[in-house]
């Protein structure tokens, strides 16, 4: 069964099981990685924090690029009147890079491979930028269902494909995030599979591509939380300046 490259996605209770009802809040695999990866994102940034040397230590050093790059991202992409939702993009991108980079280690949980995680994240988003449009615009922040220079006759049509659009943010933002992390690692499993069935003799051609493959996959880990992040930061920027 662990040969199975789906079977790494399964998830499990640790622990007793506790259910509410009909709903079951037991404590599972992936609720374990997300903790570990919340818990290393805190201690990393507190460490990162406590001395501001002149001259960074490694974890001073991380901490100082990754609040640069976040920032800057946010300046380019939503605007100084996005600086108080600094913390939250902040937040956001290294919990979602941390769970991205955790699932690189062998026999650990990619909390980010399951939709619905990514999914309640999107979902999140969604709702927390649109209720921002509408207390900064009021009834105002439908006009961005209504492009500018549009033509009346088309204008029916258009409202009906930005309506649309809208409604599929956190579906498209949930499902590439997820998607990538789940081929990405189905693939790394099957090479995995190949190595181990062909042995040493033939197993060097699957073993070179299961290198290369971890380190793309580490590259698209990145690129995947940077991804998830700019998103929240353009849909943030819709609903603070609303362009239409």
């Amino acid at each position: 069964m662990a040969s199975n490259p789906m079977y790494q996605f399964n998830v499990y209770r640790i622990g007793p099981e506790i259910k509410i009802g009909e709903v079951d809040l037991s404590f599972t695999n992936a609720s374990l990685f997300m903790v570990i990866s919340s818990l290393a994102v805190l201690i990393i940034f507190n460490l990162g924090s406590k001395k501001n040397s002149l001259i960074p230590n490694k974890i001073q050093l991380l901490a100082e690029l990754s609040y640069t790059f976040v920032s800057k991202m946010i300046s380019d992409t939503a605007g100084s009147k996005a600086k108080p939702y600094f913390s939250f993009i902040f937040s956001l991108f290294m919990f979602v890079l941390f769970c991205n980079m955790f699932g690189m280690i062998p026999y650990a949980f990619t909390v980010t491979s399951h939709i619905i995680v990514t999914f309640v994240l999107a979902a999140f988003i969604f709702f927390g930028v649109t209720i921002i449009g509408f207390i900064k615009h009021g009834f105002g922040y439908l006009k961005l269902f209504v492009p500018s220079g549009v033509p009346v006759v088309l204008l029916p049509l258009i409202v009906v494909i930005e309506v649309i659009s809208y409604l599929s943010r956190p579906v498209s933002l949930s499902v590439r995030l997820f998607a990538n992390m789940m081929a990405g690692h189905t693939m790394m499993k099957v090479f995995g599979g190949f190595v181990i069935s062909l042995g040493i003799v033939g197993g060097w051609l699957p073993l070179g591509f299961s290198v290369a493959l971890t380190g793309l996959e580490i590259l698209v880990a990145f690129l995947q939380a940077y991804v998830f992040a700019i998103l929240t930061c353009i849909y943030l920027n819709d609903a603070l300046n609303l362009h239409h």
